[in-house]
């Protein structure tokens, strides 16, 4: 399961004009713990500017994410889970968040009911906002495997093989 982190960022951007203008942007983030957040933060934003800091991560509860092709924007559902209590038999409702990326509002919401269609129990959709994320990072195997030795670095074999001759004399 996912852990999702909304990072914001904060950089001084020149306009058209020439002066400095602050920009701050929100991206959201797969990541294990608050620090590998910030670090792939900082491996994924190309923001034009030469330095920008991470202003604030948080974490984000997220039952699901649904991210299509097309869609420029960021919208977050509520969507409400009904279900009977086996012991008390009363309705019990959950509440869930998912996030769906979007031209708008209904298409939004198109996505939502075309993802959930297949959802055996009763469910309804109840807020639909927009939110500021610009950019959204899930994570990759791919990622794991980008590490590069450093050249100075010998096998663990070499090593020992050169201490047994060192020994031996």
């Amino acid at each position: 399961m996912a852990s999702w982190y909304l990072g914001k960022i904060r950089y001084q951007k020149e306009d058209d004009a020439g002066s400095l203008k602050t920009i701050n942007e929100a991206y959201l983030v797969d990541a294990v713990s608050y620090t590998e957040s910030e670090a792939r933060l900082y491996k994924q934003i190309v923001t034009g500017a030469s330095d920008f800091s991470v202003t604030s991560i948080t974490r984000m509860r997220l039952a699901d994410l649904f991210a299509y092709e097309e869609g420029e924007k960021w919208f977050k559902a509520k969507v409400i889970y009904f279900s009977v209590d086996e012991k008390s038999g009363k309705e019990k409702k959950v509440v869930n968040y998912m996030l769906v990326n979007a031209d708008g509002i209904e298409q939004a919401l198109e996505r939502i009911t075309e993802s959930l269609r297949t959802m055996l129990i009763p469910y309804e959709t109840t807020d639909i906002n927009l939110t500021p994320i610009l950019d959204v990072f899930p994570y990759t195997a791919e990622e794991d495997q980008e590490v590069e030795i450093p050249a100075n670095f010998r096998p663990l074999s070499e090593v020992r093989a050169e201490q047994h001759i060192t020994e031996d004399i």
